[in-house]
């Protein structure tokens, strides 16, 4: 039986084990950006046990973006500290995952993926909601759609038209830098949904594959199509510090950071050197404790917020979407992982409506 501690609080208890598996999944459509492509996503799911017998899952994702934080390197990483947790207080989380974040600085999806299994162990013992936990703002979000980069008519086609359909209104187009495949990619993007007849903004993402130049010219060729785009997210390489603050002062679009920001450190620098308009915020790489503290500093300097995943399946993406929904502090939500997944309809506390999630099954 759980027992109450001082002031009413339950006491931490203890951890008994770390569990892991990997999971890889075939995509709906293939996944291309300016980094890489795939036809499947992997990503290894870590389960936290306690003494009391309650539990909580997170998922370490994998990325084109830190090659080499593969499952193996993943899995190695969660089979040495997992015999080292054992016996530590789930309510120490914090601590612990602050110390493996110095102990692992390149493997930060590994840590994050652990945090938040440890987290949801720890508030499964206190018995509270995880969405409640980060404030219960919104039972309901819509997220955009993502675009993955291709100019084959036979893959953008049925992949855009099938999200018109859902009743998707936001997409994120995955652009490359070589200017004629962009152009042609947008133009048929756009016909594509004004076919459908339907209202609809757009969002650009170039996961870094342009230059200063490139970037500035897309953006003014944007704006000068009338083409509905409301940001640019990454157009530059994430340590183009000069690049980033050159096309923050002169874009005509909002630049939105991704991979220049995974920590604390890193959203205090891009923040002093006004490296962006606004900063996408991904639980799979920054975790709990860090994806917090980016948002309150984001918020502290008056820059926009999105809300973003990795390929994830609803074990990891499930902590972004109650971070958005809880918090109510997102501009912009990105989280459309399970879009490129065969799914279910109802996840725990969570339900999927359309373009939307919802709490509780509606």
């Amino acid at each position: 039986m759980k027992t109450k501690g001082i002031a009413g609080t339950m006491p931490d208890d203890e951890i008994e084990s770390i569990r892991f598996r990997q999971v890889m999944r075939p995509l709906k459509t293939a996944f291309s950006t300016a980094l890489g492509h795939k036809n499947s996503m992997q990503s290894v799911i870590v389960e936290a046990r306690l003494s009391d017998g309650s539990k909580g899952r997170g998922e370490c994702a994998t990325s084109f973006v830190l090659p080499h934080e593969t499952p193996e390197r993943i899995k190695r990483i969660l089979g040495e500290e997992g015999p080292r947790l054992r016996g530590r207080k789930a309510g120490d989380f914090p601590g612990t995952v602050s110390a493996l974040r110095e102990k692992y600085p390149s493997c930060p999806m590994t840590v994050s993926g652990l945090e938040i299994a440890l987290f949801r162990a720890w508030l499964a013992h206190t018995g509270r909601p995880e969405s409640l936990w980060f404030g219960g703002v919104l039972s309901r979000i819509e997220t955009d759609i993502t675009i993955p980069h291709t100019i084959d008519e036979n893959i953008l086609r049925p992949w855009v038209g099938r999200a018109a359909r859902k009743g998707f209104t936001l997409y994120k187009i995955k652009v490359s830098g070589v200017e004629a495949d962009d152009k042609r990619m947008i133009a048929s993007v756009t016909s594509i949904l004004d076919g459908a007849q339907i209202e609809y903004r757009l969002r650009l993402d170039g996961n870094q594959g342009f230059s200063e130049s490139t970037c500035l010219a897309f953006a003014d060729y944007v704006i000068k199509k009338k083409y509905p785009v409301e940001l640019f997210e990454q157009p530059l390489k994430k340590y183009d510090h000069r690049g980033l603050r050159e096309v923050t002062k002169r874009s005509p679009i909002p630049i939105i950071l991704d991979e220049t920001v995974f920590s604390t450190r890193d959203m205090e620098l891009a923040a002093g050197e006004r490296l962006g308009h606004g900063v996408n915020i991904k639980t799979a790489k920054s975790g709990l404790g860090e994806s917090m503290a980016i948002l309150g500093l984001a918020k502290k300097h008056g820059l926009k917020l999105m809300a973003g995943c990795m390929t994830e399946t609803m074990t990891g993406l499930s902590a972004g979407i109650n971070l958005a929904m809880g918090t109510g502090a997102f501009d912009y939500i990105d989280l459309d992982s399970i879009h490129f997944l065969n799914h279910r309809r109802q996840y725990g506390g969570l339900a999927l409506e359309g373009a939307g999630y919802v709490i509780g099954d509606r």
